[in-house]
Protein backbone atom coordinates (compact mmCIF):
# COMPACT_ATOMS: atom_id res chain seq x y z
CA UNK A 1 0.00 0.00 0.00
CA UNK A 2 1.53 3.35 -0.99
CA UNK A 3 2.38 5.90 1.68
CA UNK A 4 0.55 9.16 1.06
CA UNK A 5 2.36 12.44 1.50
CA UNK A 6 1.16 14.90 4.11
CA UNK A 7 -1.60 17.10 2.79
CA UNK A 8 -2.20 20.79 3.34
CA UNK A 9 -3.59 21.28 6.84
CA UNK A 10 -4.85 24.81 6.35
CA UNK A 11 -5.96 27.00 3.48
CA UNK A 12 -5.15 29.75 2.53
CA UNK A 13 -1.54 30.21 3.62
CA UNK A 14 -2.43 33.39 5.55
CA UNK A 15 -5.52 31.87 7.23
CA UNK A 16 -4.80 33.02 10.78
CA UNK A 17 -4.03 36.61 9.73
CA UNK A 18 -7.20 36.61 7.61
CA UNK A 19 -9.24 35.35 10.56
CA UNK A 20 -7.78 37.96 12.94
CA UNK A 21 -8.66 40.77 10.52
CA UNK A 22 -12.04 39.62 9.25
CA UNK A 23 -13.71 37.88 12.22
CA UNK A 24 -17.08 39.56 12.79
CA UNK A 25 -20.80 38.74 12.89
CA UNK A 26 -20.76 37.45 9.30
CA UNK A 27 -17.35 35.74 9.07
CA UNK A 28 -16.34 33.48 11.91
CA UNK A 29 -15.23 29.93 12.72
CA UNK A 30 -17.32 26.79 12.47
CA UNK A 31 -16.29 23.44 13.98
CA UNK A 32 -17.34 20.72 11.54
CA UNK A 33 -17.73 17.19 12.85
CA UNK A 34 -16.97 14.83 9.96
CA UNK A 35 -18.20 11.39 9.13
CA UNK A 36 -15.82 8.73 10.36
CA UNK A 37 -12.31 9.05 8.87
CA UNK A 38 -13.33 11.72 6.35
CA UNK A 39 -11.20 14.64 7.60
CA UNK A 40 -8.66 14.54 4.77
CA UNK A 41 -11.31 14.07 2.09
CA UNK A 42 -13.15 17.12 3.46
CA UNK A 43 -9.90 19.11 3.49
CA UNK A 44 -9.27 18.29 -0.20
CA UNK A 45 -12.80 19.30 -1.14
CA UNK A 46 -12.65 22.55 0.86
CA UNK A 47 -9.40 23.52 -0.84
CA UNK A 48 -11.00 22.87 -4.23
CA UNK A 49 -13.96 25.05 -3.25
CA UNK A 50 -11.57 27.72 -1.89
CA UNK A 51 -13.18 27.57 1.55
CA UNK A 52 -10.75 28.61 4.34
CA UNK A 53 -10.14 25.73 6.76
CA UNK A 54 -7.80 24.34 9.39
CA UNK A 55 -7.37 20.73 10.52
CA UNK A 56 -4.27 20.11 12.65
CA UNK A 57 -2.43 16.99 11.50
CA UNK A 58 0.45 15.42 13.43
CA UNK A 59 3.09 12.93 12.40
CA UNK A 60 2.96 9.62 14.23
CA UNK A 61 5.66 6.97 13.98
CA UNK A 62 5.00 3.41 15.01
CA UNK A 63 6.69 0.07 14.58
CA UNK A 64 4.86 -2.54 12.52
CA UNK A 65 4.72 -6.19 13.61
CA UNK A 66 7.50 -6.86 11.08
CA UNK A 67 9.75 -4.32 12.78
CA UNK A 68 9.50 -1.59 10.15
CA UNK A 69 8.86 1.95 11.28
CA UNK A 70 5.82 3.50 9.65
CA UNK A 71 5.03 7.16 9.60
CA UNK A 72 1.43 8.34 9.47
CA UNK A 73 -0.16 11.77 9.35
CA UNK A 74 -3.14 11.71 11.71
CA UNK A 75 -5.68 14.34 12.77
CA UNK A 76 -4.85 15.86 16.15
CA UNK A 77 -8.59 16.18 16.83
CA UNK A 78 -10.22 13.21 15.08
CA UNK A 79 -13.38 14.04 13.13
CA UNK A 80 -12.96 17.83 13.41
CA UNK A 81 -12.17 20.38 10.72
CA UNK A 82 -12.45 24.11 11.44
CA UNK A 83 -13.87 26.34 8.70
CA UNK A 84 -13.63 30.12 8.61
CA UNK A 85 -16.15 32.15 6.65
CA UNK A 86 -19.70 33.27 6.29
CA UNK A 87 -22.91 31.26 6.01
CA UNK A 88 -22.22 30.46 2.33
CA UNK A 89 -18.80 28.95 3.14
CA UNK A 90 -20.36 26.86 5.90
CA UNK A 91 -23.06 25.69 3.48
CA UNK A 92 -20.46 24.74 0.86
CA UNK A 93 -18.58 22.70 3.49
CA UNK A 94 -21.67 20.92 4.80
CA UNK A 95 -22.85 19.95 1.30
CA UNK A 96 -19.64 18.02 0.55
CA UNK A 97 -21.17 14.91 2.08
CA UNK A 98 -18.32 14.57 4.60
CA UNK A 99 -19.89 16.53 7.45
CA UNK A 100 -22.10 14.97 10.12
CA UNK A 101 -22.82 18.14 12.12
CA UNK A 102 -21.44 21.61 12.75
CA UNK A 103 -21.10 24.03 15.61
CA UNK A 104 -20.51 27.80 15.39
CA UNK A 105 -17.59 28.99 17.52
CA UNK A 106 -17.82 32.04 19.79
CA UNK A 107 -16.92 35.23 17.93
CA UNK A 108 -14.42 36.49 20.48
CA UNK A 109 -11.15 35.81 18.65
CA UNK A 110 -10.00 33.19 21.15
CA UNK A 111 -10.39 30.27 18.74
CA UNK A 112 -8.20 32.01 16.15
CA UNK A 113 -5.50 32.50 18.78
CA UNK A 114 -5.81 28.91 20.05
CA UNK A 115 -5.64 27.38 16.57
CA UNK A 116 -2.64 29.54 15.62
CA UNK A 117 -0.84 28.41 18.80
CA UNK A 118 -1.53 24.76 18.00
CA UNK A 119 -0.13 25.22 14.51
CA UNK A 120 3.01 26.86 15.92
CA UNK A 121 3.48 23.86 18.25
CA UNK A 122 3.11 21.48 15.30
CA UNK A 123 5.62 23.54 13.29
CA UNK A 124 8.17 23.09 16.10
CA UNK A 125 8.14 19.36 15.37
CA UNK A 126 7.92 18.22 18.98
CA UNK A 127 5.94 15.07 19.84
CA UNK A 128 2.39 15.97 20.82
CA UNK A 129 -0.42 14.14 22.57
CA UNK A 130 -4.06 15.15 22.51
CA UNK A 131 -5.41 15.77 26.00
CA UNK A 132 -9.05 15.33 26.88
CA UNK A 133 -10.62 18.11 28.88
CA UNK A 134 -12.73 15.79 30.96
CA UNK A 135 -11.23 13.45 33.49
CA UNK A 136 -12.80 10.46 35.11
CA UNK A 137 -15.10 11.47 37.93
CA UNK A 138 -15.90 14.97 36.59
CA UNK A 139 -19.55 15.96 36.99
CA UNK A 140 -20.89 16.92 33.54
CA UNK A 141 -24.02 17.99 31.71
CA UNK A 142 -25.00 17.08 28.14
CA UNK A 143 -25.09 20.37 26.25
CA UNK A 144 -26.97 19.45 23.06
CA UNK A 145 -28.97 16.81 21.27
CA UNK A 146 -31.88 14.70 22.46
CA UNK A 147 -30.18 14.15 25.84
CA UNK A 148 -29.65 17.87 26.45
CA UNK A 149 -29.40 18.76 30.17
CA UNK A 150 -28.82 15.17 31.35
CA UNK A 151 -26.38 15.28 34.27
CA UNK A 152 -23.96 12.64 35.46
CA UNK A 153 -20.33 11.67 35.97
CA UNK A 154 -17.71 10.82 33.35
CA UNK A 155 -16.06 7.42 33.27
CA UNK A 156 -13.77 5.90 30.67
CA UNK A 157 -14.09 2.33 29.54
CA UNK A 158 -12.15 0.82 26.65
CA UNK A 159 -10.96 4.28 25.51
CA UNK A 160 -14.54 5.53 25.27
CA UNK A 161 -16.21 8.28 27.28
CA UNK A 162 -19.33 7.23 29.12
CA UNK A 163 -21.83 9.25 31.13
CA UNK A 164 -23.01 7.62 34.34
CA UNK A 165 -26.44 8.69 35.57
CA UNK A 166 -27.00 7.76 39.20
CA UNK A 167 -30.14 6.71 41.02
CA UNK A 168 -28.94 8.02 44.36
CA UNK A 169 -31.71 6.35 46.37
CA UNK A 170 -30.45 2.90 45.38
CA UNK A 171 -26.81 3.96 44.98
CA UNK A 172 -26.82 2.45 41.50
CA UNK A 173 -26.62 3.90 38.04
CA UNK A 174 -26.51 3.32 34.34
CA UNK A 175 -23.97 4.47 31.80
CA UNK A 176 -24.13 5.30 28.12
CA UNK A 177 -21.44 6.15 25.61
CA UNK A 178 -21.29 9.82 24.63
CA UNK A 179 -19.18 11.95 22.35
CA UNK A 180 -16.95 14.04 24.61
CA UNK A 181 -17.82 17.13 22.55
CA UNK A 182 -21.45 16.84 23.72
CA UNK A 183 -20.46 17.08 27.39
CA UNK A 184 -19.62 20.17 29.40
CA UNK A 185 -18.23 20.38 32.92
CA UNK A 186 -20.69 21.51 35.58
CA UNK A 187 -19.63 24.53 37.55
Amino acid sequence: MPILKQEVTFYPADLFELAREEENEECHWWALYTMSRREKQLMRELKGLEVPFYAPIIKKRQRSPGGRIRESHLPLFPNYVFVFGDELKRYQAVTTGCVSKYLPAPRDGKLTRDLAQIQRLIDLGRPMTREARLTEGDPVRVKNGPFCDFEGVVIRRERKVRLVVWLRLLNQGVSAEFDEAALEPMM
